[in-house]
């Protein structure tokens, strides 16, 4: 038994903070806002995951008014989703991730994004895509507001 999901997250720039994505530290003159570390990547793919098993969403397992959460490294998180899913039976097919950004230029860090992300979901390399995107100038994104991404997961039964 196979089964999809898809996750979306987006985030503010803010100045101050480190910009990570997809467990990598990429270098910019502002990072994101957020509760958390506000891997924005991350938190779209741990939506597809959550998704695909019917498990609700990022904020029922990990809530902003939890001052546990606050400035945790979202690579915890993802871990933690990785584990529910394993509880549960399934384990992940593969997934494909776009971050949406008209900056910082993402093309030197997507090898290591996505072999974090493999790491962390404990899948082979090729089970995992990052890609990167602008919008041409348009909306938030466009005007350098923030930075978005969508993520897609295949997830199996064990």
């Amino acid at each position: 038994m196979m089964r999809i999901g898809h996750g979306y997250d987006v985030h503010a720039f803010a100045a101050g903070r480190k910009l990570i994505l997809g467990g990598v530290e990429v270098p910019s003159a502002r990072g994101l806002a957020g509760h958390s570390d506000a891997d924005v990547l991350i938190h779209a793919l741990c939506d597809a995951l959550l998704g695909a098993v019917g498990l609700n969403d990022i904020g029922h397992h990990f809530p902003d008014s939890d001052a546990q959460y606050a400035g945790i490294d979202s690579t915890k998180l993802l871990v933690h989703v990785r584990q529910l899913l394993q509880e549960g039976g399934w384990q992940v097919g593969n997934v494909d991730c776009t971050i949406i950004a008209q900056e910082p230029k993402l093309a030197p860090y997507i090898e290591a994004m996505r072999l974090r992300l493999a790491e962390l979901l404990m899948v082979a390399r090729d089970a995992v895509n990052v890609k990167a995107t602008t919008t041409e100038r348009l909306g938030f994104v466009g005007r350098a507001e923030g930075i978005a991404a969508e993520a897609v997961a295949l997830v199996e039964r064990c």
